[in-house]
Formats: C-alpha cells, sequence, structure tokens
C-alpha cells in the first residue's frame, strides 16, 4: 500500500509524470511560438536545463520581506497542481474519483494564482506588489465564468459532481457545452498567465511583476509550477468538456485531444496584445461571463424539454 501511494505520489500519474510532459508541453509552446516568429527555437530539453540552472543557485531574501512566507508559498503552486494531476488522471485512466473531486480540482487549481500573489505581496517590493494586485483583480475576473461554465457542464452531466462522469460524456458536443468550452478555454489562457493575459508579469512595464525578487531555487519552484500547469489546466479541460481519455486508443486520442488544446492556446498566445487590467476585467465580466452564462441558461432549458443538443 506504502509503495503504491509513493510510485502515484512521484511516478505516475505523480511529480515525474506531471513533471515530463510539462517539459515537452514548454518546448512546443517555445518552438511553435519561435517558428511563428521566424527563429529556430530552443532545443527539447531546454525547459528541464532552465529549471536546472536556477536550483543550482543561491535564494536571495530581500530586505524588508515577510520571509517565512516569501520562502514557503513556492511550494503552495506544485502541491496544488500535483493533487490535481493526480486526481484528474485517475479519474479519466483508471475511472478513480469521488464524489465532489471537480470542486477540490478547482480549489486546487487556483493555488498557483495565490501563490504568485502572496509571494509578491511578502517581497517588500512596490513593484512585485503592484504585480501582485494585478494577479488578485485578474483572478477575480476569470473564476467567475469558469465557475458558470464548468456549472454548465454540471447540468449537462445530470448533476454529476465526480469527474469519472464528466470523462465518459462530450459535454462540448452541445451548443451550451461548445460556449461553456470557449469561456473556459480563455479563463484558462489567464491562468496559464500568457498573452493577452499576462498583465501581472509585464516585463516591459513591471519587470517580472511579482516575481521580480525571487531568484534561485525559489523562482525554479513557480516555474515547476508554471510547467506544471501546462498538463494539469488543458487536462481538466480536456476532462470537463471534451469526454477525457482512457486507455489503449482512447488514451491516444486523448493525447491529440490535448495538442490540440495546447496548440489553440499557443495560437491565441502569438496572435494577440497585451490587455490593460482593466481591459482584461472587462473582457471576462462583459465578455466570458454573459457566454457562460448563456451556455448556462441553454443547458437548463435544454435538460428541462429535452433536447441534449441544446
Amino acid at each position: 500500500m506504502v509503495g503504491r501511494l509513493v510510485f502515484d505520489f512521484f511516478v505516475f500519474p505523480g511529480l515525474f509524470f506531471t513533471l515530463g510532459v510539462g517539459i515537452l508541453a514548454s518546448w512546443v509552446v517555445r518552438k511553435v511560438s519561435a517558428l511563428v516568429q521566424w527563429r529556430v527555437g530552443p532545443p527539447l530539453l531546454q525547459p528541464a536545463y532552465d529549471i536546472a540552472k536556477l536550483f543550482g543557485k543561491e535564494n536571495i531574501i530581500p530586505r524588508g520581506s515577510t520571509e517565512w512566507g516569501f520562502l514557503i508559498v513556492p511550494l503552495l503552486g506544485p502541491i496544488g497542481l500535483l493533487l490535481a494531476s493526480i486526481i484528474l488522471v485517475k479519474a479519466n485512466y483508471l475511472a478513480t474519483a469521488f464524489i465532489g473531486d471537480i470542486i477540490v480540482v478547482l480549489y486546487l487549481l487556483i493555488l498557483p494564482a495565490l501563490a504568485v500573489v502572496l509571494g509578491g505581496m511578502s517581497s517588500g517590493n512596490p513593484l512585485s506588489s503592484l504585480g501582485a494586485n494585478r494577479e488578485l483583480r485578474l483572478i477575480a475576473a476569470y473564476e467567475l465564468p469558469l465557475l458558470l461554465a464548468v456549472t454548465t457542464a454540471i447540468v449537462k452531466t445530470g448533476g454529476g459532481l465526480s469527474l469519472a462522469t464528466f470523462s465518459s460524456q462530450w459535454v462540448a458536443a452541445s451548443f451550451s457545452g461548445t460556449f461553456a468550452f470557449i469561456a473556459s478555454l480563455l479563463c484558462i489562457q489567464a491562468e496559464l498567465g500568457f498573452i493577452p493575459f499576462d498583465i501581472p508579469e509585464a516585463e516591459t512595464e513591471i519587470m517580472g511583476g511579482p516575481l521580480i525578487e525571487y531568484s534561485g531555487p525559489l523562482l525554479g519552484l513557480f516555474k515547476i509550477s508554471h510547467l506544471m500547469a501546462l498538463l494539469v489546466l488543458p487536462l481538466f479541460l480536456i476532462t470537463v468538456f471534451l469526454g477525457g481519455f482512457g486507455t489503449g486508443w482512447e488514451a491516444l486520442w486523448g493525447a491529440i485531444k490535448y495538442v490540440l488544446v495546447l496548440v489553440v492556446i499557443i495560437l491565441i498566445k502569438n496572435t494577440n496584445p497585451r490587455l490593460r487590467s482593466d481591459q482584461a476585467l472587462k473582457f471576462f465580466w462583459y465578455g466570458a461571463a454573459p457566454l457562460a452564462l448563456i451556455a448556462l441558461v441553454m443547458a437548463v432549458v435544454g435538460n428541462l424539454i429535452g433536447i441534449a443538443w441544446l
């Protein structure tokens, strides 16, 4: 039993698997972005080299920082994403799930963003605080449409709160499911911190924002969190809206769906300018949130009158 738990936590579907796929996904993001910009791009293992280099450097704790908070919060993101990855993969691959696991995953997915906020606030740097404030506003912007979109999926599956229920149905095969998927995809783009929603980082404006004072292994933990998010967040979309994946040929089909979602995210990243904080807020509250709300109303009406495609 203990050996199985250790294997699940560290090997599959745990740390090594999540981080390994995240490294590969990060290389794909950087390589495709480079090709779009007529550059060669990095070698395959460049993301791993970057992490290893950071872990070989010294941690520098700035004066005026909240020391314990500054040191501890970088762990929140990797821990939350690791647990979310285990839950998602087991729900798909082994159909092992529990009632309410989708709610647990939603809570876990917000931990990386909260870690960025707390890290920026605890560093004692005005630019870090500004970046943390931007991150907090972004969370307030995209969480509402994301929750509405997930609620739509719950309605479409008959009120199911288990991820195993979602992984066996194509919620996006209906009009309401498609609208909810589009809204949630935009929210995932913001959670990943990709353009046009890289407002908290904004190197050309606030030089890295919340993470400006981080260095060495502590910065490496934030980078690891981002690598893991490149697997976990698209996997969450695939599980909830696109029928998930299973074993055998279904696992291959699931990998294709993951690549397609990742490619869409990369294309959005490379074809849009950065939005201002107020523009992002309006985009999610006046654009994505109404779209998700329309999807929710359509799903409820479709269930009431028995029209599955609605």
